[in-house]
């Protein structure tokens, strides 16, 4: 059944190759900027721009990757469908590729490598895509701006910038909004498990749960910072 996400077209009737790393998490919407040497996964990228320009980035589940990585070890049910964006053919026949996220999804069923395909592919299933009516997402706005425009956490670079966003295109809607959010914060956070989490989440109350509490935390981390370096603190007087 054909999908569409940000007006770009996934069939989910037909397989994706399997692109799995360990410790890199694409979420829709993101950019992930990639760098492809191996034979196994630049003919990967040959094919995806020779069909749909759509691979799907996975996850290792555990530990055994560090000993089978050439392997097919264990990956976790949640992907990110990514589109190449753009892409560049070195020389030497690697690849430099731009891989922008488009939806959630779920593995199905795994295909092993097979005759002259190298890499794995994989039948999969959206995640989340009946969003709930924007009527119905309100609080969960407010409640999220409100947090976000509360000090200190309003005057960190990333959240400032977010905060123009939202001033700027007010019609956006908020479970995009909860993605811009998500790709703000993530960065400073670097924490793979969580954006894990919030790959794999597909209701988007529950992202939106995830979301406020990681930016309440991160806010109380900073306003004990702050108070710890207080200019009009005496010399020599700690906090701790």
């Amino acid at each position: 059944m054909p999908s569409e996400t940000t007006s770009i077209r996934v069939n989910f009737s037909r397989p994706f190759a399997l692109f799995p790393l360990e410790g890199v998490v694409l979420l829709p919407h993101a950019l992930l900027r990639l760098f492809i040497f191996e034979p196994r996964y630049r003919q990967m990228v040959e094919h995806a721009l020779d069909s749909s320009g759509q691979i799907a980035m996975a996850v290792f589940k555990g530990e055994s990757w560090k000993h089978d990585y050439h392997g097919n070890p264990p990956i976790r049910g949640a992907v990110c469908v990514g589109h190449i964006a753009q892409h560049e053919k070195l020389a030497d026949g690697n690849y430099r590729i731009w891989l922008h996220g488009v939806c959630r999804a779920r593995v199905k069923h795994e295909s092993p490598p097979e005759g002259e395909r190298l890499y794995r592919e994989a039948m999969l299933e959206p995640i989340g895509t009946e969003e709930a009516p924007e009527s119905e997402l309100q609080m969960v706005r407010a409640d999220l701006v409100e947090l976000l425009r509360t000090p200190p956490l309003r005057d960190v670079a990333p959240v400032a910038q977010v905060l123009e966003q939202i001033e700027e295109q007010e019609e956006v809607p908020t479970s995009a909004l909860l993605e811009v959010v998500a790709l703000s914060v993530m960065p400073m956070l670097d924490d793979p498990k969580l954006q894990y989490r919030l790959l794999e989440e597909g209701n988007v109350f529950s992202r939106a749960s995830i979301l406020t509490q990681e930016l309440s935390r991160i806010g109380s981390i900073l306003r004990r910072a702050d108070r710890q370096f207080d200019p009009e603190a005496p010399k020599g007087v700690s906090w701790n």
